[in-house]
């Protein structure tokens, strides 16, 4: 009898003198678990501690991590490539913060049909339920926090706003926009916007961007920005025409770069949100369906909390000391 058709028959084989059972045998054979982690991009200090976090987990949970990203932010062909290659792979699950929300819904159709666990993290797909699950910021929460702290620490004064937004097609740039908004209190088309420009989340753009706003109409006094890279940009802006000191720049992200920009006055706020959180749960969920066959489901938000040295009555914060402590990048 060969050693395949004893294993089926439940009797025990003898390899270089270790007598296995067909248990023992699989247990010994089995693949590892193999997680892949599909980011927007490599640079962003973000999407690297994302990298991180899924990497220490991996290691802790004993499964293997392939990670990959796109080549720059609004990169779903790189996206979609990257997820066709980890189901060849064999990947048991994949982590994935989608560049466009909506364009990459065949190929993780694709990975679900095949049996892979497909969660989504910091930005959610539309729909929402095209993945088993998503674990991110609340962004539209997140952007109400940023557009509350501005209107109440602006007081009376009359606001003309400019909306430095990321990539369209993205779910977060979409909730942290509108959310902005909603906490500032105005809607869209209100005439106290003055204008807007796309940054794709990146400091170089967010200062054109912010130029180009600026000399359309200087008595812009408050700036919304999708991340804190761009509002390192609007803030580089700010200060070659002069206006650092008269503007309401703020954020979203809980960098530490971007906290130090608060502690040190170039931004009036900003929102953290926790990346590493998000990955260290994606690998456990992964591990845990690999392990039981459970999966998760739903939106489960990670968390935010606003960050400034200027804090306001009526709106819950924490200060620049609390937010080098818990931020997240160099």
């Amino acid at each position: 009898m060969s050693p395949v058709s004893a294993l089926k028959a439940g009797l025990k084989v003898t390899i270089f003198g270790l007598a296995l059972s067909g248990a023992a045998m699989q247990a010994a054979s089995a693949e590892e678990v193999i997680v892949g982690l599909v980011t927007k991009t490599e640079v962003n200090p973000f999407f690297v501690k994302m990298r991180q976090a899924a990497e220490e987990q991996a290691k802790a949970k004993n499964v293997k991590l392939i990670a990959r990203a796109g080549k720059f932010d609004g990169d779903n062909e790189g996206q979609v490539a990257a997820i066709e290659d980890l189901i060849s792979a064999g990947a048991k699950g994949i982590l994935v913060t989608p560049n466009n929300s909506s364009g990459m819904l065949g190929i993780i159709k694709k990975a679900r049909d095949a049996g892979v666990l497909v969660i989504a993290l910091d930005t959610a797909t539309d729909p929402a339920d095209a993945v088993d699950a998503t674990f991110a910021t609340d962004n539209f929460q997140a952007g109400v926090q940023q557009g509350a702290y501005a209107r109440k620490a602006m007081g009376d004064m009359k606001a003309v706003v400019a909306m430095l937004d990321g990539t369209p097609g993205g779910t977060v740039d979409t909730f942290r926009h509108d959310g902005y908004l909603k906490g500032f209190g105005i809607a869209e088309g209100d005439p106290s916007i003055a204008g807007s420009a796309i940054t794709n989340g990146a400091q170089d753009k967010g200062q054109v961007g912010m130029e180009n706003l600026l000399s359309k109409n200087g008595d812009i006094n408050a700036v919304y920005t999708i991340n804190e890279p761009a509002a390192a940009g609007a803030f580089a802006a700010l200060k070659s025409f002069g206006k650092e000191d008269a503007v309401m720049l703020t954020s979203i992200d809980g960098g530490c770069a971007g906290v130090r920009d608060v502690k040190d006055g170039k931004i009036a706020a900003t929102v953290m949100q926790f990346p590493y959180k998000m990955a260290a749960m994606g690998v456990d969920a992964v591990a845990e369906y690999a392990a039981s066959g459970k999966k998760p489901s739903g939106f489960v938000d990670t968390g935010s909390y606003l960050i400034t040295d200027k804090p306001v009555d009526g709106i819950e914060s924490k200060d620049t000391a609390w937010g080098l402590e818990n931020c997240w990048g160099d």
